[in-house]
């Protein structure tokens, strides 16, 4: 099983890995594609104002820029420590014991606008770029990534649960993979999405998921391995779910 998770925005600063290598990543099909976008996020850190405007970040945001601009020198350290924010807070991998660790490390990857998707033990620095930002001299990323990063999530063995936010999931799509809707149930039975809480439930989902004794398999296995967790879902078609939380 390989459980997609959307990146983050915010980062944790520093690591103790040596430098980025991307040809050490796995996927290394990808490795074109990667290099021609990290050169050109390290071209674009050079230039301060289209950094910023580029990236849509505000003045009091230079360091994300100085980021960019070392990102082949710069510590590394693994995806799923170097990632931060709502989902990865809910995740809590820093709570798992060593083998939960091993299988996370098995079963997460990352989607990423610089790497395309990196499994959690993958070494990468700190960088901002995302999905739908503009790179001057290269354009859009989904024409960048689409036809490559298709390939390789369509050739993956495994069962492809997706957690993907919508602007990576614009990136390339996963046409068999499984795909989770949060969403709260009311009195009357009536379903709505949630929106403002939709990280934190996919994150402890993923944990689930990725640190059970035994890999699921199949739809009923996930459904399964969730319940064990706590977490309700149901299946809304062949490949969707809808994980049902409390109003």
């Amino acid at each position: 099983m390989l459980v997609l998770l959307p990146p983050s925005e915010t980062k944790s600063a520093g690591g103790d890995g040596a430098p980025l290598d991307l040809a050490s990543l796995s996927f290394p099909e990808l490795t074109p594609v990667r290099t021609r976008i990290a050169r050109a996020l390290v071209a674009l850190a050079g230039d301060l104002p289209g950094s910023l405007a580029a990236l849509d970040l505000s003045e009091r945001q230079v360091d994300e820029v100085e980021r960019n601009a070392e990102l082949f020198g710069s510590p590394t350290r693994p995806a799923l420590d170097r990632y931060t924010g709502v989902l990865y807070d809910a995740m809590d991998s820093k709570g798992f014991t060593k083998a939960e660790r091993r299988r996370a490390d098995k079963r997460l990857a990352v989607a990423s606008a610089l790497f395309g998707v990196v499994r959690a033990g993958d070494p990468i620095p700190a960088y901002r770029l995302s999905g739908a930002t503009v790179l001057p001299g290269l354009g859009g990323l989904r024409p960048l990534w689409r036809v490559d990063l298709e390939k390789t999530l369509s050739t993956v063995d495994d069962l492809v649960v997706d957690l993907r936010s919508g602007v990576y999931a614009n990136l390339a799509a996963v046409p068999d993979a499984i795909t989770v809707r949060v969403v709260t149930e009311d009195g009357s039975g009536r379903r709505k999405t949630v929106s403002h809480f939709n990280k934190a439930h996919k994150g402890r989902l993923a944990a689930a998921l990725a640190t059970a004794p035994r890999e699921p398999g199949s739809v009923r296995t996930i459904i399964s391995t969730a319940a064990a967790a706590g977490i309700r879902l149901e299946p809304t078609g062949k490949r969707a779910l809808d994980l049902v939380t409390e109003p």
